[in-house]
């Protein structure tokens, strides 16, 4: 009965087959262009990606390593079909490097995505990145538009995702009827073998790296990053403390510019979870297939993950994709073994997402520290607490509170230099009677306007005295407050006028 579930976990592994190119293709054309965008900055650029590099590549190896100590799934061997698919693989795979290389080249642009070929796509979209790159400010309208088509391919991937149990149940059913409990043990094992690697990843080696390079201790940066684990650990994915991590470090003492730099390209190049993830797994499928990868394969796999890998940190159940294409280009008979790790891909997707948190938090001091633009007196005070982050803004500038002045200003004809008196914070101080209408996009008081960064964007509109009047209107603000001036004849801008003050 359990091994007739079989098609439900085949459908939903062609769910998967069917979002890898565009997957592939969006992500490695945006990805050049960030590389472009990262190079420009000089030496906070150049370190940054070249820590990338190195880290990935280590995570990756690491990943091997501890697949082929465990070999987890070698004890299944699900079919004697996949053995002798993987046979027929091996035996066409004679043909020459020339053969190989000319294979990459699709016969048309179209046909790389149509014939589901993962390498060609691969090329397709480094050509088109480049391209991106030679265009310079004239490729920018296609690189948002390729931004919108990744957001709609995510999109669908995240209603596919939505089917992921009943495709793990059908999956999981038919491997457990057909091979007994040694399916849930093998499961049990490549699970409990990836979140113990990650642990000694981040413990062990991120927390070498940044005790001897930086003089920070690990586990104090954890704990100042404790909420932004929690809140990852309910989503699995690390996209949703990206803006916590920006205002912690810059909080914590790294400057803007390191932090505009580094940490959004982290979220692209330096992947530590879903590198380990991603070769363990490769490794699992291949032996439950009973077609262990050999080593040539295992490298020539590494090198297409280091390029495949960027961006999958993003949405859940893109490292899912990514391992598939992965296979898809190496050993396509394996890519329906995907089925048996999709039941255990949401309880590692927090590992995964957790050990990239991580990477990013301590890449981020590590090229502070690199670039000498880091505040180590005050990394110290704020990781023992002296220095307190403010969770209810999240922005650093804005903890200290308002000082009350005590009468306002008189108003100041200049434009250039139009600038209102401040006024107390209070919901139930009484309005003026005249307001010097600032210039646009300048700080207006607030008038009890719960706002943290009041800024008035002037516009046009009716007014019920059918006068043309300029409304400034406060940006983000939950309870938007509005000034209505009464411009007529004889007055100029920036001189008093006669206003209404209303919520």
């Amino acid at each position: 009965m359990a091994v007739e579930l079989k098609p439900i976990g085949a459908g939903f592994v062609n769910l998967i087959k069917m979002m890898i190119s565009p997957i592939i293709f969006c992500t490695i054309v945006l990805g050049v262009g960030s590389v472009r965008k990262a190079a420009k900055v000089g030496a906070v650029g150049g370190l940054a990606l070249g820590y990338f590099l190195v880290m990935s590549t280590v995570a990756l190896a690491i990943g091997l390593l501890v697949g082929n100590f465990l070999e987890p799934g070698s004890t299944l061997h699900i079919t004697e079909a996949a053995r002798a698919a993987g046979e027929k693989q091996a035996s066409g795979a004679s043909e020459s490097t020339v053969d190989f290389l000319l294979g990459i080249i699709p016969t048309t642009i179209v046909s790389a995505f149509t014939a589901g070929e993962v390498l060609q796509t691969l090329l397709v979209a480094l050509l088109a990145g480049f391209a991106l790159q030679a265009m310079g400010s004239a490729g920018e309208p296609i690189i948002r538009g390729i931004t919108h088509i990744q957001r709609l391919v995510f999109r669908i991937l995240a209603m596919i995702m939505w089917a992921a149990p009943v495709g793990a149940f059908g999956a999981i059913a038919a491997v457990v009827g057909e091979t007994g409990l040694d399916a849930l043990k093998s499961l049990a094992i490549i699970m409990i073998g990836f979140y113990v690697t990650c642990g000694l990843f981040v413990f062990v080696v991120l927390g070498a790296i940044l005790r001897l390079v930086a003089g920070v201790n690990l586990l104090s940066l954890l704990k100042y990053l404790g909420r932004e684990f929690l809140l990852i650990l309910s989503t699995s994915s690390s996209e949703s403390a990206l803006p916590r991590l920006i205002a912690k470090m810059e909080h914590l003492g790294v400057s803007k510019p390191v932090v505009g730099i580094t940490v959004p390209t982290g979220y692209s190049f330096n992947l530590d979870g879903t590198a380990i993830y991603l070769t363990m797994s490769s490794l699992f499928i291949a032996n439950a297939m009973g077609d262990p990868l050999s080593a040539s394969e295992q490298i020539s796999l590494l090198v297409f993950m280091i390029i495949a890998s960027k961006g999958a940190a993003g949405v859940t159940g893109a490292g899912l994709a990514t391992l598939a294409g992965g296979l898809q280009s190496h050993r396509p008979e394996l890519v329906d073994g995907v089925g048996l790790i999709v039941g255990i891909d949401r309880f590692m997707s927090e590992a995964r997402a957790l050990t990239n948190f991580a990477g990013n938090a301590v890449a981020t001091v590590l090229v502070g520290h690199w670039t000498k633009e880091i505040d180590k007196e005050r990394v110290g005070q704020v990781l023992a607490g002296k220095i307190p982050f403010d969770e209810r803004t999240l922005v650093d500038d804005h903890a200290a509170p308002p000082t009350a002045p005590t009468t306002p200003a008189a108003p100041v004809t200049s434009p250039s230099s139009a600038r209102p008196p401040r006024s107390p914070p209070r919901s139930d101080q009484p309005f003026p009677a005249t307001v010097t209408p600032p210039t646009q996009g300048h700080p207006y008081p607030r008038y009890g306007c719960p706002c943290s960064v009041p800024t008035w964007r002037a516009m046009r509109g009716p007014y019920n005295h059918s006068l043309p009047v300029h409304v400034f209107r406060m940006n983000n603000c939950t309870a938007p407050w509005a000034v209505d001036l009464h411009p007529t004849e004889g007055f100029s801008w920036g001189t008093p006028y006669p206003a209404a003050v209303r919520c």
